[in-house]
């Protein structure tokens, strides 16, 4: 079908740089212009690189490519205040660990000599633990700069099908929640918390490789609902994570993504949905725009990036057609605008939370990109 995009949001690429490893996410550092770019380096180190946005594009702070011994899989600032740059990573090799940017790097000198690390420091090091058995496949973090309700707490999702709760206060978790059985445990591949409105309500959100959605609450312990999309799940995200529960949008293989409305849940049907397929490959990462909730992109596999609006029905609750119990009400989801930027995945992605459609991302094709969508205050 076309698209008239006359009136609508403009992707406009601001500049691009070339990684010399393979990204796996990007991060805005809170409150800077600054962006963190991590990955798995081609001798399988953990490899990290800072930028700087400047008016003539982007200078690179600092670079190391075998900053840990294994790669980086998942990052996130989620967990840090904001006057601090605590970055949380998960490894290859199962471990969670923060990392004090500030400490462990040092801006390239006016001399050209390369950056060095201080011996004495571990690499900027403030917390490390064994989290998983094999990969930490995803991280979230909540209680720092993103939501300043309740502890700062970190969840991690392994390859060995288990979701942890981690307070960078203490080297255990606080909450872990195993598989039934662990010879037949499915891939944990997307986390994230929610519904955190008060210092005593907390959810978190799981995605698995066979397509399951698990939504846990951390003030009772237990699962409050579950549901499965036939596809792998490949990102979560709620809209904002300091309200109740609003929607949350659930990205798969297989080209599609589904909006769930949490406000509503039904005994036996659970959260009513509305489903789309975009990119005609895998849809690997959603996020909301920081500034309006209703807003959202997400990332393909054919290297696309699309925006796109979320419209809430006229009533967000109904009846159920045979018990008469209220029900949600799914919305629809109108395509603002689409772009293919790359011939490889878009894997990871960042809106800046100071201005409203600056945003970062990399994929696989080795490249960061820094682009500014427009005209995002009309909707």
């Amino acid at each position: 079908f076309t698209m008239n995009t006359t009136n609508a949001p403009q992707m406009i690429e601001y500049t691009s740089k070339s990684l010399g490893f393979t990204p796996h996410d990007t991060k805005w550092i809170p409150r800077s212009a600054r962006i963190v770019c991590t990955g798995i380096s081609p001798g399988s180190k953990g490899a990290l690189r800072i930028y700087e946005l400047q008016r003539d594009g982007t200078k690179e702070i600092f670079q190391d490519l075998a900053l840990r011994p294994n790669g980086i899989k998942c990052t996130t600032f989620g967990a840090s205040r904001i006057e601090y740059q605590h970055l949380a990573m998960g490894e290859y090799d199962g471990k969670l660990t923060i990392i004090d940017l500030e400490r462990c790097c040092k801006p390239a000198s006016d001399d050209g000599k390369e950056n060095i690390f201080d011996s004495n420091q571990q690499r900027g090091e403030i917390f490390s633990v064994r989290a998983h058995n094999g990969i930490v496949n995803a991280i979230d973090g909540i209680g720092g700069n993103s939501c300043s309700i309740g502890a700062p707490e970190i969840v991690t999702g392994g390859k060995d099908g288990s979701i942890k709760i981690w307070d960078p206060r203490v080297e255990y978790a606080v909450i872990t929640l195993d598989p039934d059985n662990s010879t037949s445990a499915r891939d944990c591949w997307a986390v994230a918390f929610g519904d955190s409105y008060n210092s005593e309500e907390r959810s978190v959100l799981a995605g698995f490789d066979n397509g399951d959605v698990k939504l846990f609450d951390l003030r009772t312990n237990s699962m409050r609902w579950e549901t499965n999309c036939k596809n792998g799940v490949t990102s979560v995200q709620f809209d904002r994570p300091d309200i109740q529960m609003n929607k949350i949008v659930v990205t798969t293989l297989e080209s599609k993504f589904r909006c769930y409305d949490m406000r509503t849940q039904h005994s036996s049907d659970g959260f009513s949905f509305t489903s789309e397929r975009a990119h005609r490959s895998t849809v690997w990462i959603s996020k909301h725009l920081p500034q309006n909730r209703d807003i959202f992109m997400t990332g393909g596999g054919n290297g696309g990036f699309n925006i796109y609006k979320y419209h809430y029905p006229k009533q967000r609750v109904g009846k159920h057609r045979h018990d008469g119990a209220p029900v949600g009400v799914a919305g629809t989801i109108e395509l603002l605008n689409s772009r293919v930027i790359s011939t490889q995945p878009i894997v990871s992605f960042d809106w800046s939370s100071d201005r409203e459609g600056l945003c970062c991302m990399s994929s696989l094709d080795q490249t960061l990109r820094v682009f500014i969508v427009t005209k995002l205050e009309k909707y």
